[in-house]
């Protein structure tokens, strides 16, 4: 019989363990900021603008935002963090953050830096995965073209797919082969290196051909183990039956479903587009129906491990007790070779460290990249503080919580 540790997300001296008083103050100052809409709002306007017009704000940038929630600029600059993090059975899930750039040139060189990502993963002892955006090699207008012609089609996704690459010029054919081709060039790198590859979620009107293309790598590629994760957006209406159907194309094809669950990340985006455009909001209605639909295809997954490889990707607490609540009422090991989690790097440590102090495989979400590529990733972290109810007032009280049961020891 597995005897389990008690996990409790209050624990302040687990999870700020890895973090000197220094360093919790300087969380404790960066939060409060963020607490303040207005500043983040007019950060949020300035900074990419502060960066494009070369004001020497990069160094302000670099010591607070950066430092909080990025691995570094470079590759190497990420192994100070990482080391730090598996001193304490972190693991991390590396993230090349650099947004898309069009243009066949800069697809090349996007898939290039992956493939380098996971070489250099490969050979560091706690970074097991790595993220990847189809955005990041492929054309918008094409992942639209290929999405509105598979939404026109019949069938299955795989034969609304195929439709749909009948239905492209030989030009635009000729570059969809070339997107392919990137995707599995990444995931097979990942394969031969035993590096798990993480395929990011994007907008809804992308993103079916970016799921016909992961279903196809993991037949592929996860033939024996899970070596590709798609991931679904359970604020989607639609993604618990998604869930369901992937899983019968993996016990049909005979391969591990690598399922990477989080709640969603273009709601305000994705509901004014239904609006504007006179469709049905493909979002669900409100927060309750997120949360029911998360845990609900999570327990899905956990009564699949046989065949499902699942990620919890959630900074919500009871999600993430919830997990681990499955697989002791199945008897299984918290660190389960089918079960992982994974949080942002800067956010929920109170998750993450408690977790891994109990035993779980569990990661930080760690990106990097050159300061003016990556204010994008951190102006959207900034706004998701603010607007995640209670997101930062909840990492506030517990690093004030943490300082002072320091202080009064």
């Amino acid at each position: 019989m597995e005897s389990y540790p008690v996990i409790s997300f209050d624990n302040t001296e687990f999870a700020f363990e890895y973090k000197s008083d220094k360093q919790l103050r300087k969380a404790r100052f960066l939060f409060s900021l963020m607490a303040r809409s207005w500043i983040v709002k007019l950060g949020v306007r300035l900074a990419p603008w502060s960066v494009k017009a070369g004001l020497p704000v990069k160094g302000l940038i670099r010591n607070t935002i950066f430092q909080q929630f990025v691995g570094g600029e470079t590759l190497e600059e990420t192994a100070r963090v990482a080391k730090k993090l598996g001193e304490y059975n972190v693991q991390v899930v590396l993230d090349y953050g650099v947004e898309g750039k069009e243009g066949e040139k800069n697809f090349d060189h996007a898939c290039e830096e992956f493939i380098r990502v996971i070489n250099y993963a490969a050979t560091q002892p706690n970074i097991p995965f790595m993220s990847v955006k189809v955005t990041g090699f492929a054309r918008f207008g094409l992942l639209e073209k290929m999405d509105s012609e598979m939404h026109q089609a019949e069938g299955t996704l795989m034969k609304r797919y195929l439709q749909a690459v009948d239905e492209l010029n030989a030009e635009e054919r000729e570059e969809w082969h070339r997107v392919r081709h990137r995707v599995m060039r990444v995931c097979e790198t990942g394969a031969s290196e035993n590096v798990g590859v993480f395929i990011d979620a994007e907008e809804t009107w992308i993103q079916d051909p970016v799921d016909a293309l992961t279903i196809l790598m993991m037949d592929t590629f996860n033939k024996q183990k899970a070596v590709v994760y798609n991931t679904t957006q359970h604020y989607r209406t639609d993604r618990q039956q998604f869930l369901i159907d992937s899983y019968h194309a993996a016990v049909e094809r005979n391969f591990i479903l690598g399922a990477k669950l989080v709640r969603g990340a273009y709601m305000e985006k994705e509901r004014k587009r239904a609006a504007d455009r006179g469709y049905p909001s493909p979002i669900m209605p409100d927060k309750e129906n997120t949360d029911r639909d998360f845990n609900e295809s999570l327990k899905f997954c956990i009564d699949h491990l046989e065949k499902i490889a699942v990620v919890v990707a959630s900074h919500n607490e009871y999600s993430n007790l919830y997990a681990t609540q499955l697989l002791q009422e199945r008897g299984l090991p918290l660190n389960h070779p089918h079960v992982h989690w994974s949080q942002l790097h800067g956010m929920s440590d109170n998750i993450t460290f408690n977790l891994a102090h109990a035993g779980c495989s569990v990661s930080k979400y760690l990106p990097f990249g050159p300061i003016r590529d990556i204010v994008p990733y951190l102006m959207r972290r900034a706004q998701e503080n603010t607007s995640v109810g209670g997101q930062t007032g909840r990492e506030l009280s517990l690093i004030r919580k943490e300082l002072k049961r320091r202080h009064n020891l």
